[in-house]
């Protein structure tokens, strides 16, 4: 028996009512409070869809100690449902107007009697029906039955379980608030060790390892009775109240605190009664460089420092730069010490920081040149060699990167010597003490102990920015040497491990080949770089089949790999610099030809934010249509598209309207701008299509208009050539097919 039909009876009576959930536990990693909430509010918007509930809005409350969710409006019970079921066909139930074995069997299944059943014409035939009322459950029995389990389905990483339970969750869990209005459901865990029962009770902030019972005494008072205990249960509120507190300090103290995002996203999730603390760094660790202390206090500590001005990348140490004070976010417990807290972050801060000055001074011991023999000892990557072979590999691609570059853009001046001075040292730094304990300032360090070392300040800015942009969020390189050293380091990088046989692969990309690909186009567009890509990545490639034997590099099909791969990293780019997909399909699709696109990357960009502003002027949809029009009817000739000159192709003696040389002429003027990629030529060339449009009206429609599919095949094929001339032309900015609206 299968629902045919589905009716609601009954109204929702009574009163509505509100739902609390609180899952109480130890402290929760941050990562896992901001994907863990979206999740409980999902499961409980399915279930209560599922419920015939509707869509009821929901609220959400995070701290390290507490998912809470708050659902308002809840009816008390579902609404009675009812069901048509179909039965076996008439003249199976019924014999001689008397119901058959059929009819009764299914009257009983539906808790019926053959008299409430009813008949009725189908495609199929004629059939008996049912109609069973499904009473609807109370709001309470469902939810008793559903927490356990949107509990349970909550996942994350590395998920645990404790003492002698078999729920998994990401920190032990404590306490359960369920709360219907003032009413406790009886919800248990029984997969937990101890069995966790609902409560009317959540509990305030920590005195040492306790912490006092706080009564809930409805689901409405839940978010007033947790600040009213110091606990802000509301995420954003806690965020903007630690943004003020560290904005507002830090002008008392006439600093500049560093505040990242990741950094503040974190602190959020860190606490749950934020409070501030002042710190203060003993003098003589200014010392040191600043960048040293800042990422010891924000990675390690997730303090926040404080700068006077705005550092240098190549200065040795932090005098002028950093305040001497630091900014910490706590829980400000009325039970707490402050002051106990300040030294106590003090001293952890100050231990980490003698480390690091005993790092500093060992690592100056010696020139940077001389830890490039021990990158002998460092495998880069399987097959692939050391790191001092790869770094013989960067010198080489920095110096045919350079070539390239100068041999397109005639005004770049570069420093050959300086730029392979620090391709050969960019790596020297991996090992070094520093940052071997402190791996985020690869390429930092690397530059200061360049400055130590006596190496130019070209060369050492290089060595900083080579690594520029690590992430969305990272500035881009911004001298030549660094700009430069960056494409090489990144070109290199894929090739080889392209060259290994890995590759990107879903959502796994271990080596950041994605970024480094996208890294490589950003400074290119940042630059305004014309670059032959392809011919750069043929040269590498074949260099890789010389310099990895054991991996028997094919050169043909690496290059084709690599094409592809940045094919997509291209339009990644496009994207992201907000250009409607369409144009990004007509400029960089998955239908243009790779090879073509990347002889210079930086002209697709160009193209493709001219269409844009075109488009958001209003000035593209009248070079569409005469585009799209043209290129319909050309498409049925046979010149090839990369032919945008006509005096090969268009005979005038076989012209017979003066519409024809109108729209020749328009063309010929035209056909220069084609032989060279800049953006004046493409803003002349869209500007002349443009102007196109009349003629073509005329062309197709007007007094002097002409039949394109002419009976005479050589005038014909002259018609179709004029207007395939205008489409290949356009095909240089975009395939204009492609163009929707």
């Amino acid at each position: 028996m299968v629902p045919v039909a589905i009716k609601f009876s009954g109204s929702r009576c009574g009163c509505v009512a509100s739902l609390l959930l609180e899952i109480g536990t130890e402290e929760l990693p941050a990562a896992f409070c901001a994907a863990a909430l979206p999740q409980l509010g999902q499961l409980i918007t399915t279930s209560l869809q599922d419920w015939r509930f509707g869509s009821l809005p929901w609220q959400g409350f995070t701290t390290p100690r507490r998912l809470g969710v708050l659902v308002q409006n809840l009816p008390p019970r579902q609404q009675d449902l009812v069901v048509e079921r179909k039965g076996p066909p008439v003249h199976q139930a019924f014999h001689g107007g008397k119901p058959t074995a059929a009819a009764q069997g299914f009257a009983q299944r539906c808790g019926l009697a053959v008299k409430d059943l009813t008949r009725r014409t189908t495609p199929k035939g004629e059939f008996v029906f049912a109609k069973v009322l499904q009473p609807g459950q109370a709001t309470g029995a469902l939810l008793q039955e559903s927490i356990p389990q949107w509990i349970g389905a909550i996942q994350g990483k590395r998920l645990m379980r404790w003492g002698t339970g078999t729920q998994r969750f990401s920190r032990p869990i404590r306490w359960l608030v369920a709360l219907l209005d003032d009413q406790l459901l009886p919800v248990q865990l029984e997969h937990t060790s101890p069995l966790v029962s609902a409560q009317a009770s959540s509990y305030g902030l920590r005195r040492g390892w306790r912490s006092d019972p706080l009564p809930i005494a409805t689901a409405d008072a839940y978010e007033a009775s947790l600040q009213k205990a110091g606990i802000i249960p509301h995420r954003q509120q806690r965020q903007d109240l630690i943004r003020h507190l560290i904005e507002s300090k830090a002008a008392e103290l006439g600093a500049v605190p560093q505040l990242k995002t990741d950094l503040l996203e974190e602190l959020t999730d860190l606490v749950e009664a934020p409070g501030l603390i002042v710190g203060r760094l003993e003098e003589r660790f200014l010392s040191l460089p600043a960048e040293v202390s800042t990422t010891e206090m924000v990675v390690h500590q997730r303090y926040i420092p404080l700068f006077k001005t705005a550092g240098d990348p190549l200065a040795l140490d932090a005098h002028g730069v950093l305040d001497p004070h630091f900014l910490a976010i706590t829980n400000a417990s009325p039970f707490a010490d402050a002051d106990l807290i300040t030294q106590g972050n003090e001293r952890v801060l100050r231990a980490r920081l003698a480390d690091g000055a005993f790092f500093y001074d060992q690592d100056r011991s010696q020139p940077l040149e001389a830890y490039l023999p021990r990158l002998e000892g460092v495998t880069f990557a399987a097959g692939l060699g050391s790191l001092r072979t790869r770094t013989d590999r960067l010198v080489r691609q920095a110096e045919a990167m350079a070539t390239a570059l100068q041999g397109q853009n005639s005004t770049l001046q570069l420093n050959h010597q300086a730029l392979c001075r620090a391709a050969l040292l960019c790596k020297a730094d991996l090992v070094t003490q520093m940052v071997g304990e402190f791996p985020e300032l690869q390429g930092v360090m690397g530059a200061k102990y360049a400055m130590a070392s006596g190496e130019s300040p070209q060369v050492a800015k290089a060595i900083a920015e080579h690594y520029l942009p690590r992430g969305a969020d990272d500035p881009l390189p911004t001298s030549g040497l660094g700009r430069v050293l960056a494409l090489s380091e990144r070109l290199e990088l894929l090739v080889s491990i392209f060259a290994s046989g890995q590759r990107p692969s879903g959502s796994s990309d271990p080596l950041a080949l994605r970024r480094s690909g996208n890294g490589l186009l950003q400074i290119l567009v940042d630059c305004g770089w014309s670059l032959n890509l392809v011919a750069l990545l043929e040269a590498a490639c074949n260099q890789a089949a010389q310099d990895f034997p054991p991996l028997k590099v094919n050169p043909s099909s690496l290059l084709a790999d690599l094409l592809a791969f940045l094919h997509q990293r291209l339009g990644t780019l496009l994207a992201e610099l907000a250009l409607d997909y369409d144009i990004i399909d007509a400029v960089a699709g998955e239908e243009q030809e790779p090879r073509r696109l990347l002889q210079d990357p930086v002209d697709v960009v160009c193209r493709g934010r001219l269409l844009q502003q075109l488009r958001r002027s209003g000035q593209l949809a009248p070079i569409q249509a005469v585009v799209q029009r043209a290129a319909r009817l050309a498409d049925k000739g046979d010149l090839p598209p990369e032919q945008c000159q006509p005096q090969a192709c268009v005979d005038t003696s076989l012209f017979s309207s003066p519409v024809e040389a109108r729209v020749l002429e328009s063309l010929e003027a035209m056909a220069p701008l084609t032989t060279t990629k800049t953006q004046a030529n493409h803003q002349d060339l869209l500007a002349g299509l443009g102007r196109l449009a009349p003629q073509l009206e005329d062309f197709f429609d007007g007094d002097n208009s002409v039949m394109v599919m002419a009976p005479d095949p050589d005038v014909r094929r002259n018609r179709l050539n004029l207007l395939a001339l205008l489409r290949n032309q356009a095909l240089v900015i975009a395939d204009f097919s492609r163009l929707s609206g």
